[in-house]
């Protein structure tokens, strides 16, 4: 009679499996905000803009001063140089900072904030070390940014109107400073020419001599450059949503 086989003990012993779902996984979120979640982006049609949002780690402090608004100019002017990737508009706000982009695809998407991001983090912390004296060094943008695929007309007017008009959102309009802007002077809204106010002008708003305004690209994609304009022009007193 044959012997019955012999069990041995790591046979029967399950062990516990490394990585997986499981609660509290995956990256912490930083801040008082939760980080854009890692997936891959999904592929982009040259057709349509991008509503691109990102935010300033908590430490770099209110954005919307002359120091910072000239780095992220600087860093809106390094992209210029790229073909594939296009900043049509954009704002400024306290600590986030809101893009309309064109792109020819996803690389060019991601290229194009990677330097932007880049480039623009090397002037803040370079502009802040100037404003304290103390030298800031490390992340300006800890999370990835976040993005919107802007498909139709409606989306693409409701859009501008909303970065355009976003320190109306924040109440930043409000403050004692801003009691004589009509538009707001940390955004692109001094070269839109689609404004309600402007309409039957021959000319844009007029700029202080000392402002020195961002550069941006005219768009290139119909939605972007002609569907907006079968909706009502947009007001430049116009308070997209409810104040922050």
């Amino acid at each position: 009679m044959a012997r019955a086989r012999k069990v041995h003990v790591q046979m029967t012993i399950e062990f516990k499996k490394r990585g997986g779902k499981r609660p509290g996984a995956g990256r912490p979120p930083k801040g008082s905000r939760s980080s854009e979640r890692h997936k891959t982006r999904p592929f982009h049609n040259r057709r349509y803009p991008v509503h691109v949002t990102i935010r300033v780690a908590h430490d770099i402090g209110y954005l919307r001063r002359r120091d910072t608004w000239l780095a992220v100019r600087e860093a809106a002017i390094m992209t210029t140089k790229r073909f594939d990737f296009r900043i049509v508009h954009m704002s400024v706000q306290a600590d986030h900072i809101h893009l309309i982009i064109e792109a020819e695809n996803k690389v060019a998407l991601a290229k194009g904030m990677q330097g932007f991001q880049g480039s623009a983090a090397k002037h803040i912390n370079a502009a802040i070390t100037k404003r304290t004296g103390k030298r800031r060094r490390g992340a300006v943008f800890p999370d990835r940014y976040h993005a919107r695929v802007l498909r139709t007309p409606r989306e693409v007017h409701s859009t501008i109107n909303y970065v355009l008009n976003n320190w109306r959102h924040h109440g930043e309009d409000l403050s004692d400073r801003a009691a004589t802007w009509m538009i707001d002077p940390y955004s692109t809204g001094i070269s839109f020419w689609g404004w309600k106010e402007l309409v039957g002008s021959p000319s844009m708003f007029r700029a202080p001599s000392s402002y020195m305004a961002i550069l941006t690209w005219i768009p290139k994609t119909w939605l972007l450059r002609y569907s907006w304009e079968k909706y009502p022009p947009i007001s430049a007193y116009s308070i997209p949503g409810r104040r922050a």
